[in-house]
């Protein structure tokens, strides 16, 4: 991509391309990250992440403080798909 990361730590590496973030987890494998995940970003992380799961999704990942009280969390959908939910500080 031709640009720095942002951030460059043990646990993420993170890189802006305008108004997409794209980030690596160097432990995702451990976490059974296999691919890329997309996050959406949510106002409110508990209430979308409720309404997947009333559609049917299951849980990934919890809600999860990644710092700066930046919250992810992530579903698996019926067809197995990941999606990702981000909620800003």
């Amino acid at each position: 991509m031709g640009i720095e990361p942002y951030a460059d730590e043990a646990y993420y590496v993170g890189f802006r391309v305008g108004d997409q973030e794209i980030g690596l987890d160097p432990n995702g494998h451990k976490q059974g990250m296999t691919e890329p995940v997309g996050y959406y970003h949510v106002n409110d992380i508990k209430k979308s992440l409720q309404s997947l799961l009333d559609a049917g999704a299951t849980v990934h990942q919890e809600v999860k403080d990644v710092g700066g009280g930046k919250l992810i969390a992530s579903v698996k959908d019926a067809d197995g798909n990941i999606i990702g939910l981000l909620q800003l500080p």
